[in-house]
Order: structure tokens, then C-alpha cells, then sequence
């Protein structure tokens, strides 16, 4: 956050809170979605019917900017989908052998796929072109879209505006916010600009605290929830004892805001006309925002994503032509893999993936910084036992498990794959699929640093979000 001393406190705090937040991005989204389990961490979804907790779709979507950045379609193709032609190699061999397995434990071979490439190169393939329950690897068409639709550098803006006159501590008006779709605006944001209004000079707000467009707290995409816990947030005689433990995580002189309204929460069509701006609060850039998303799998984050750039079938559309693959193998019904509705092939899977890896390619950016890195990042993947620097998304349902994402590789390089599972016993698909990677690592070589096309972007990892306020 830039412009003052709450502003460079508040870029401090996020920066030493960063795993404390990512930590709770599950205990939030168990606050609103219930099927969301966080007791056990490599767990994303374990709900098979999980539309009917869904939450409601905004409306209005904003019109989505685009910077002026090379076009995925002109950007030279060093990462290019293999054809589907019947693979005759000692890893298909491994892949037939991995299927035999599962049928033999009493799976059916149509529930199962796989797409396994490397340098441009088909190595092994079962069902890959077939359309299967992707669960959470869905999350990477939401991502690839996203992306493309923004940039990496893309901000959410949020305004806090206020309408009447500020005299004696008493601002004597409304509060407004004007919400732009931030994902992340979580109750650190809220804190940091308490205590920015109260150095403003503002102790006490005599009418409402009224929110316009579409602003989201704590993943809650309702105007009016998220619009009563940012009133909580601003006045810490309200916190609940989710804020105290999220404040006590922050620096000892931290100050705690109290900022005291006395009106309502009331949702507006749009912000009030002559309404004048106080703070100006900017996102994480949008490849962090990702990148949060996608290590605990924040299924709330990716429905919001998946709204802001028109919704899933949007993204399903857009995910298949950029991945490179008939519309018929990208079928979505939202941004986040919750339900079985939600499909897409293994290579529709690996396509994406590349397809993530050709456009980040321009910025010096590769998957690493939208996606785990086994044994670098926290999170849901920790507790799998998965290939070390291994880039991954991963998915689970009651009774399906996917992976899909790059594996450095000494002698074949990076092998890039896609492994889907359903119709049977989650944690025995998990002990497969770890098996059959590590497998692939031994025959070929494990690498003891990430090669150039999986680095992350040093220059990065101090991005944080950041307000400005008005003179």
C-alpha cells in the first residue's frame, strides 16, 4: 500500500501475514459454503451435489480491461499440445499398467484419463481426448481466462467515498463503497483503512455505511454481508473472535480502529452522484490473486473470477479455444470444479496449462507463479506425496481425484500431464497417482532446482495490495 505512514504499515502487515492469510482462506470459505472442508488440507471439495449451497450470481458483471499486452495467439509457440496419436513408449506402458491397476480394484476404465507429453510429444495416453469430472483442475481454465481477459498486473479497485461534511471527528453523511470485484479483500483491508479514515480525522460516521457495485469480504459476494463485516472490521469493539485472532497475527503496535456508525448497511444501485473519494485501495495484482487461489483451492475466489469475466460458460468457451481443443471437451458450470457437472479431457487440461505457460512467457513469468510448487508453496498439496518441484493443480470430490499441471524431469525435461479419476476411493486414486509420478521421476531423473520454465518471479514476491489517500 503507498501514500503515508498507515499505508506503509499496512503493506508490512501483508507482507509478514502472508501465510497466515492463505492459511484462512479455507476457514472462510467452511463459513459459506459448508461442503468445504479444511480439517483435512489436500481436500478441496467433498461434495458431489454442492449447487445447492452455491452462492448466488452477482449481476451486472463489469466490463473486463485489457492492457495492451502481446496477444497468447502472436506469442511463438514453445509450448505446443502433442497430437493424439497412439503413443508407443515406455511411459504409455506405465500408464496402461496404472489403468489395469484401478480396473483391478474394481473401477471401470471409462472413469479414468490420462494425457502425458513432453516436448511437444505424446508419451502416454488413456481417454485423454474424453471429457471427465475435473473437480478443482478446473480452477485452470478459470485461471488461463482470467488472465487472458485481464493481465497479471490487473488490480481490483476498491473506492471509500463519502457523501456530507467531515466536522469534529463526525463524519456527517454516509460511508459509501464503491466495490470492484476484489476477491481478496479480507479483514486485514478492513483494519488498514480504519485506521487510514480514522487519520483522516473521522471517528464517527452519522448515517449509513452504504455499498455500490459488486464488493465482496471474506469471499461473502452478498452487498449486504460483506457490507456488515467491513463495518465490523472498522470498529474493533465489533470483532468477532475471527478478527482478534487475524488482528493478533499482525505487528504489536498495530493500531485497533474504531470507527463507530450509527446507520445501516444499505445497497445501492450505484454510488451516489457528487459522492467524494477518501481512499483508493488496489488488489493484489491478479497473478497473486491466482496464485492464492490455486494453493488452497478457494473455490469462492473462483467463482468470483469466473463471474468477473462472464461467467462459466464463458470460461469454458474461451479455456477450449486458447487450450487448443474442441469446444466438447471443456463442459463448466462454474469457475470453482464443485460437482461432477463440471468436465473437461485430460489434454483440454495439459492444453491449458501450456497455454497459461505461452502467455506468461512475454511478462518472465512462468505456471510457477500462478500454481504450487511441491515442497516450495503451503497449502492444500502439503500433505500429498507428490514429485518435489512438481507444478501442480490438484481436485477432489467424494469419489474423484484429478492432477494435472508440469514435471521437471532430468532426461525427458518437463513432462507436462493430466491424471483423472473417478467412480471409486478418493484416497486410494491419491496413492495411485503419487505412485505413478514418482514412478515417472525415477525412471527419468529428479531435478534439485526448477529449471528456467517453471521459475518463479523473484521480482514479485513482495506484491502486495495498496490504498492511496486524498489530500
Amino acid at each position: 500500500m503507498s501514500g503515508g505512514q498507515f499505508e506503509i504499515m499496512s503493506v508490512d502487515v501483508i507482507k509478514m501475514r502472508r501465510n497466515n492469510i492463505f492459511k484462512l482462506l479455507c476457514l472462510f470459505a467452511i463459513a459459506t459454503i459448508p461442503i468445504v472442508s479444511c480439517s483435512q488440507s489436500n481436500q478441496e471439495i467433498v461434495s458431489k451435489t454442492p449447487e445447492a449451497n452455491s452462492k448466488p450470481p452477482v449481476i451486472a458483471p463489469v466490463i473486463a480491461t485489457i492492457a495492451p499486452t502481446p496477444s497468447l495467439k502472436t506469442i511463438p509457440q514453445e509450448f505446443t499440445l502433442a497430437p493424439p496419436e497412439p503413443p508407443k513408449s515406455p511411459i504409455n506402458s506405465q500408464v496402461q499398467s496404472y489403468i489395469n491397476r484401478l480396473v483391478a480394484l474394481g473401477g471401470s476404465r471409462e472413469t479414468h484419463g490420462v494425457w502425458i507429453q513432453s516436448g511437444g510429444r505424446l508419451l502416454g495416453s488413456h481417454q485423454g481426448t474424453s471429457a471427465l469430472p475435473s473437480a478443482s483442475v478446473t480452477k485452470v481454465a478459470t485461471t488461463l481466462v482470467a488472465l487472458e481477459t485481464f493481465n497479471p498486473d490487473h488490480r481490483f479497485t476498491t473506492l471509500i467515498k463519502y457523501v456530507g461534511s467531515i466536522k469534529n471527528g463526525v463524519l456527517q453523511g454516509d460511508l459509501i463503497i464503491q466495490g470492484g470485484e476484489d476477491p481478496f479483500f479480507v479483514w486485514e483491508e478492513s483494519i488498514a483503512i480504519g485506521n487510514l479514515l480514522t487519520s483522516k480525522g473521522i471517528k464517527r460516521v452519522s448515517g449509513n455505511l452504504a455499498i455500490a457495485g459488486k464488493f465482496y469480504m471474506n469471499f461473502e459476494s452478498s452487498p449486504r454481508v460483506a457490507g456488515d463485516l467491513f463495518k465490523q472490521g472498522l470498529n474493533s469493539d465489533l470483532w468477532t473472535g475471527e478478527a482478534e485472532t487475524q488482528y493478533r497475527t499482525l505487528p504489536a503496535n498495530t493500531p485497533r480502529p474504531k470507527i463507530i456508525i450509527d446507520g445501516e448497511v444499505k445497497v445501492l444501485p450505484k454510488s451516489p452522484d457528487g459522492a467524494q473519494l477518501l481512499i483508493h485501495h488496489d488488489s493484489f495484482p491478479l497473478a497473486e490473486l491466482l496464485k492464492k487461489m490455486n494453493r488452497y483451492s478457494n473455490n469462492l475466489m473462483a467463482d468470483m473470477f469466473a463471474e468477473s469475466v462472464g461467467g462459466a460458460k464463458v470460461v469454458a468457451q474461451k479455456a477450449a479455444e486458447l487450450a487448443g481443443v474442441p469446444r466438447n471437451e471443456v463442459q463448466l458450470v462454474n469457475g470453482s470444479g464443485l460437482g461432477e457437472a463440471n468436465r473437461m479431457s485430460p489434454r483440454a487440461a495439459v492444453g491449458m496449462f501450456l497455454a497459461i505457460a505461452r502467455y506468461l512467457k512475454p511478462y518472465n513469468m512462468t505456471v510457477a507463479d500462478v500454481f504450487t510448487v511441491v515442497g516450495k508453496d503451503e497449502g492444500i498439496l502439503d500433505e500429498r506425496k507428490l514429485p518435489k518441484l512438481a507444478v501442480i493443480k490438484s481436485g477432489s470430490l467424494d469419489t474423484v481425484s484429478t492432477l494435472a499441471g508440469a514435471l521437471p524431469t532430468q532426461k525427458k525435461g518437463i513432462v507436462w500431464f493430466a491424471i483423472f479419476n473417478s467412480g471409486g476411493n478418493l484416497q486410494l486414486f491419491r496413492s495411485e497417482q503419487e505412485s505413478l509420478l514418482n514412478n515417472f521421476v525415477e525412471n527419468d531423473g529428479a531435478v534439485t532446482s526448477l529449471p528456467i520454465e517453471l521459475q518463479v518471479s523473484l521480482k514479485r514476491q513482495n506484491e502486495a495490495s495498496r490504498n492511496e489517500v486524498t489530500k
